[in-house]
């Protein structure tokens, strides 16, 4: 599938049955990613990280977080702000309490990050709306 196949079969906000085709698809471009850059497809998981951010469920932070590490392309591809569609104090939480050390690493770039102003401002709202834009702009 492709990210225009992707859009029109989920859209942006996708309800509960479609959320298992999502991570198991971004699962997949990560790990091709990961394995040689350009494997994956980074714009594909952009937008699966995107409509998972918009259900906002804490559990999907590291999945996101493995994709927006999977190569440099996907890092500059994916926003450090996507894992926080929970909101970012809870994000933050989740993270600090959670054993892995994928965890520890995620929460120190939200935090370099939050230093730097990356989140100043941020509200789930606000950020959701930027990529509905983006997407309905696409192609036009």
């Amino acid at each position: 599938m492709d990210e225009e196949g992707l859009l029109h079969r989920y859209g942006l906000h996708p309800d509960g049955r479609a959320l298992d085709e999502i991570r198991e698809l971004l699962t997949a471009q990560a790990a091709g990613e990961r394995r040689e850059q350009g494997a994956g497809d980074t714009e594909l998981m952009r937008l699966c990280c995107v409509q998972l951010f918009n259900v906002g469920a804490l559990n999907d932070v590291l999945l996101i977080w493995q994709a927006k590490t999977a190569s440099m392309d996907a890092d500059c591809s994916i926003d450090i702000q996507l894992l926080c569609g929970a909101g970012l104090a809870e994000t933050k939480t989740f993270l600090a309490g959670h054993p892995s050390k994928e965890a520890k690493a995620a929460l120190d770039r939200l935090l370099m990050c939050e230093a730097a102003e990356d989140f100043d401002g941020f509200s789930t709202a606000e950020y959701s709306a930027i990529y509905t834009n983006y997407y309905a702009d696409d192609g036009d």
